[in-house]
């Protein structure tokens, strides 16, 4: 072939050159195509941001409703099947890595943990090492009350009784608005339950206590509701290190559509 193609005069032999040429570059797309669609072994599309095979979800498993651990190693509660819920939307494995509260942040520093689902407050002093993504619950302090009482905010218990749990912030928030309001009678109880059994028996207008209290004594009682404004906020969200910010996008994306979707809202209202 060489031969031959020594043999034939030299613009022949250019022609020849620049002709194949472009077939090789015309072809070399579909080749590309024809490699990446069928010859190529496939590549995990989670795999450059989890390294180790699977979603590792740092969370103390010692906080009912949000984790649980019965001894068998089958954790469960809110934060479990939140995360179980956010590794599916990105379609990846997860793998949860039960440890002491205290021990949470540190085992992201560690790399120990991917990201931390643990009815995580979002911290302010912590931003410079973590990333937290959007709040998928809100435990900061609400008003109950009995229903079509009309008391929906603080401002409407003006010369009205108003129950809180002893030094929880509920209490702080009150003394507050006592010295807003010209007359707010203050009844503080040794428990949140105390404060809005105290609301069921007449003893008050309405308690101011946390969501998650607030939420559990109302599963299982009857008479109250919740007022329709949160009186302060106290975010929950999930944490990753601070420079892992493409596994920050890619859990804040899957969970805002989850919050979208209402796939959170069943979640928290399955165990709160």
């Amino acid at each position: 072939m060489i031969a031959r193609l020594n043999a034939l005069p030299r613009r022949q032999r250019a022609l020849l050159i620049v002709v194949g040429l472009v077939a090789l570059f015309a072809a070399y797309p579909a080749a590309r195509w024809v490699w990446r669609t069928f010859l190529r072994p496939p590549i995990k599309h989670w795999e450059p941001l989890l390294p180790y095979g699977a979603l590792r979800v740092g969370i103390d498993a010692s906080y009912p409703p949000f984790g649980a651990d019965p001894g068998n190693g089958e954790l469960f509660g809110l934060d479990v099947d939140l995360a179980r819920l956010v590794a599916a939307e990105m379609g990846v494995p997860v793998r949860f890595v039960n440890m002491g509260y205290d021990g949470l942040y540190d085992s992201l520093a560690a790399n120990q943990a991917d990201v931390l689902f643990s009815a995580l407050r979002v911290d302010p002093l912590r931003m410079d090492a973590v990333r937290y993504t959007v709040s998928y619950f809100d435990a900061g302090q609400v008003l109950v009350r009995p229903p079509e009482s009309g008391l929906n905010r603080m401002a409407d218990l003006e010369g009205l009784a108003l129950a809180v749990e002893f030094g929880a912030e509920g209490d702080v928030e009150a003394r507050t608005w006592q010295r807003r309001l010209h007359t707010l009678d203050i009844s503080a109880f040794e428990t949140a339950a105390g404060a809005l059994e105290a609301v069921l028996a007449g003893q008050a207008d309405a308690a101011l206590v946390d969501a998650i209290s607030a939420r559990l004594w109302l599963r299982d009682h009857d008479g109250l509701e919740l007022a329709p404004e949160y009186v302060t906020h106290d975010p929950y969200a999930a944490a990753v290190r601070a420079d892992n910010e493409r596994l920050w996008a890619a859990l804040n994306a899957a969970l805002t559509t989850l919050i979208e979707r209402g796939a959170v809202e069943e979640v928290v209202n399955r165990w709160l």
